[in-house]
Order: C-alpha cells, then structure tokens, then sequence
C-alpha cells in the first residue's frame, strides 16, 4: 500500500541540542507499506523507546501480510481472487477488522469511500498483485462477514490502502503506548500521515506542518496537535500517464470509477483516529472543490485543502488550530 507524502512533522532538536534538564528525544526510522515510518520518543528510557520501535515495526509487518493488494501472498490478495464468487474464507483480525471499517465507512460518508475500487485502479494502470480473471463471479452475491468464525466474502476486490494505512497507525500506536510510560509524549509517522500521544518535552502540542502539494512541497500551514491524528489524502505523489494518453490519480469517485476531486490537490483531516482521518480525508477530497467546504462543515472536520491553483482553505475547526499560514507571510 503506497500513500502520498503531503503532511511532515514538524523537525525538534536533537538531544544534543536541548537544554540539559530537557527530555531526551529519541528518534527512529525505517519503512513500511512502501512509504518511510519514524518514531519520535520524547522522555522514557532509551530500552523503553526501542522497545516501543520494536511494536511499531511489528505491527507495521503485521498489516503489510494481511492488508496489501501488491503482495501476493498477503491475506487480502487471497481474498480479492475469490471475489464475487460466493467463497468465504477465515481471515486474521487485523484484514476482518478493516474489512468492517469499509463497510461502516461506506454507510457514514454516503459512498464517497467505497475500499471496492480495486478493479477501477487496475483499469487506469495502478496494478497490485495479480487477481486473475474473476471468471467465477455470479449475479448478487453481496459482502458477508461472520464475526463468530471471523469469516468474509467480498462482493468485489477491495483497495485497503489509505484506511489500511489508517489502521496500522491506530495499532502500532497502542502497541507503542503500552510499551512506554504514561507520561511520555511520542509521534509516530507513516507517509506523512501523524499520530501523536502525550507532550513533546515540554511543549503544550505538537506542531506539524501540512505541505505544499505542487512541486515545492514547502509547507503551506503548521498546526498544533495535541492528541489524535492527522492525515492527507493527496495526488502529489500518485499521478501516471493511462494506456490512453490521460493522467489518473489513486482517489477513485467509486460513482464513476474515475479518478475524482475536481479542482482540489490535497485535503488534510485532524480527528481522534487516524483511520477516521484517512476516510474523511478522501471523502472530502471527492467532493471537490465546489463542494468540499460545505460537507466539511456540516460534519464538524477540522479540515483543510488546497486547490489546484495553489490557494489554501480551511475549516472553522481548523482554523482554530492553525499557528502559521505561507499567505499570512507573503507580502500584500
């Protein structure tokens, strides 16, 4: 599962460069679903840190075998295969649960996500594991899942990527929580996507900066966080020529079965959970331009967006959290 890189956290001193009654900062990093991971630790000891790193990347590998449409041994290709065919098959909790989040994220966003657009990205040219041809399909066969033998049969082949990613943020977050003391703040990224815990050192919140998604990349906003999550969906990073002469982009309109989001470049979501933040993301990203602000505000989101033109907006919500905007910098 690749993803986008529009949201960076915001870089902290080194411990050699804090004051010495300071936390220490620990910082490791690596990858993971095919986008860079990193922790930062900020207190706790050195064991506990690494043990923490150790959950995240456990967790991280965990996901990767259950969840990727591009490996072809992963639970979820196995699945995809005998999509439509009425065959179910015992799945690990991980891939069950994500399952459900689609399902119940399809319901809350009125189908602007829909996980079910697999066939469309391989259609355009985004191809993942091989599926085979589906000849086995039958008319009606819908989605069925069994919490009690932890059973599931797709009606068809599903992307997990962006709420897969969401996920695996959520876990190994937790994974890294139960390894740290309660007081020790921490960030975890995965592709630019953040979650956060505690304080940094001594700072009230975290400062994360939203990126420019055209071609500098500079950032165009930092906000403060102090619990939760934020995360983007973006087509700076995912963008390709089709057998047609077209460009595509990975957010599919699931109505259309073409790449969607008129007049938008990025969309950022702060909420409690990052895999919320990753459906809300894209499903505010699929409105568009003209209607993004409005759904935006009627669900609540802090949320911000960049246009094609370069311009960006935000919602009250995230205004109230944003400490910097480039337009406030830039001469009248």
């Amino acid at each position: 599962m690749t993803s986008p890189l529009p949201v960076t956290a915001e870089r902290v001193p080194t411990s050699t460069q804090m004051a010495p009654d300071a936390d220490p900062v620990r910082r490791f990093e690596g990858r993971a679903l095919a986008s860079p991971l990193s922790l930062q630790v900020h207190g706790g000891t050195h064991e506990a840190a690494e043990a923490a790193w150790d959950a995240v990347c456990d967790e991280f590998t965990a996901v990767d075998a259950g969840l990727s449409r591009h490996r072809d041994d992963s639970e979820l290709t196995a699945i995809n295969r005998l999509a439509g065919s009425g065959q179910a098959l015992v799945v690990g909790r991980r891939l069950y649960t994500a399952i459900a989040a689609t399902d119940r994220a399809r319901r809350l966003t009125d189908g602007r996500f829909d996980a079910r657009v697999l066939e469309d990205l391989e259609r355009l040219g985004d191809h993942g594991a091989p599926l085979g041809t589906l000849d086995g399909r039958a008319a009606g066969i819908m989605t069925r899942r069994d919490p009690s033998t932890r059973t599931v049969a797709l009606d068809r082949p599903h992307d997990l990527g962006g709420i897969g990613k969401g996920l695996a943020l959520r876990w190994a977050a937790a994974r890294a929580a139960q390894a740290l003391d309660p007081h020790v703040g921490f960030l975890l990224e995965a592709g630019g996507d953040v979650v956060v815990r505690g304080r940094p050192s001594d700072d009230p919140s975290w400062s994360i900066a939203i990126e420019d998604p055209r071609l500098d990349r500079s950032p165009v906003a930092v906000v403060a966080v102090d619990h939760g999550a934020i995360c983007t969906s973006s087509v700076a990073r995912r963008r390709w020529w089709t057998d047609d002469g077209l460009t595509a982009h990975h957010i599919i309109d699931p109505r259309t079965g073409q790449p969607g989001g008129d007049g938008l470049l990025a969309v950022t979501v702060a909420a409690d959970d990052p895999a919320w933040a990753e459906v809300w993301s894209k499903a505010l990203f699929l409105e568009g331009r003209r209607g993004i602000a409005g759904a935006a505000r009627a669900r609540g989101l802090a949320a911000w967006w960049v246009e094609s033109d370069g311009q960006l907006s935000m919602t009250p919500g995230g205004r109230m959290r944003t400490i910097w905007t480039r337009e406030a910098d830039e001469p009248a």
